[in-house]
C-alpha cells in the first residue's frame, strides 16, 4: 500500500518548459556559444544545471562551469517574471485530495531549492508537501536514487510503500534505483515510449489519474 508519493517538479507538477528554453537561449548568447536546439535543451530537463550545461557543450571545461551557472541564474532571475510557470491541469486539486487522504507528499527535483520553494509558494501548493529536496540538497542527483533514499530516511518510510512520479526517464531510474514504484506522466518533456522503456510501473496522460494508480500498489 502506498503511503509516500515523491514528485518531480518541472514537467510533472508545473509547466516550466518555456522559462527553461528562454533562459538557456539567453545564457548561451551571453556566453557567446551557439544556441542549442529546443530538443537538445528539453532533453536536459530533469538533471542538475551543471550536468545539463556539460551535456549541451561537452567541450566546456570544469573550471568554466561556475561562470555558466552564474550567467544562467542571472538570466533566470530576469526572465522568471516574464515566463511565469503554471501548474498543469488538475495538479492542485489532486494534491489536495491526496494530502487530505493522508498520503505523505514530497518533492525530489533537480532544480535549485531556492527557485523550487519560491515556485511552490507562489503556486499555493507548498503546504501540501512534507519534505522538499532540490539539487543542491544532495550530493548525487537524478538518475541516482539518493534523493528518494534520503527522503525515505527523513520520513521513516519504506520503498515498498513509495511511488515516484515524474515526466523524464531519469525520474523513473531514480525511483527504480531506490526499489520504489514509479509512474511516468506523458504531458511533460518525454513521451510514453521513453517512460515505458525506462521501466515505469505505470504511465498516465492526466495528473488526476494518479489517484487510481496509487490505489493499485
Amino acid at each position: 500500500m502506498i503511503k509516500l508519493v515523491v514528485f518531480d517538479f518541472d514537467g510533472t507538477l508545473a509547466d516550466t518548459r518555456e522559462l527553461i528554453l528562454q533562459t538557456n537561449r539567453a545564457a548561451m548568447r551571453k556566453m557567446n556559444y551557439p544556441v542549442a536546439s529546443d530538443e537538445a535543451i528539453i532533453a536536459t530537463i530533469g538533471i542538475p544545471l551543471e550536468a545539463g550545461i556539460l551535456t549541451l557543450f561537452p567541450e566546456i571545461t570544469p573550471d568554466q562551469v561556475p561562470a555558466w551557472v552564474k550567467t544562467y541564474r542571472e538570466v533566470f532571475d530576469t526572465l522568471k517574471g516574464q515566463f511565469i510557470p503554471t501548474l498543469f491541469p488538475e495538479v492542485k486539486e489532486t494534491l489536495e485530495h491526496l494530502h487530505a487522504a493522508g498520503y505523505q507528499l514530497t518533492i525530489a527535483s533537480s532544480r535549485h531549492s531556492s527557485s523550487l520553494n519560491e515556485f511552490l509558494r507562489n503556486m499555493g501548493v507548498a503546504p501540501y508537501f512534507d519534505y522538499i529536496l532540490g539539487a543542491d540538497n544532495v550530493t548525487r542527483a537524478k538518475p541516482f536514487p539518493d534523493p528518494v533514499l534520503i527522503t525515505l530516511k527523513q520520513l521513516s518510510q519504506e520503498a515498498a510503500h513509495t511511488i515516484v512520479v515524474g515526466d523524464m526517464p531519469v525520474d523513473i531510474q531514480m525511483g527504480l534505483g531506490a526499489d520504489a514504484y514509479t509512474c511516468g506522466v506523458t504531458y511533460g518533456n518525454a513521451n510514453r515510449a521513453a517512460l515505458e522503456a525506462a521501466g515505469a510501473h505505470a504511465v498516465i496522460d492526466h495528473f488526476s489519474e494518479l489517484e487510481e494508480v496509487i490505489k493499485k500498489f
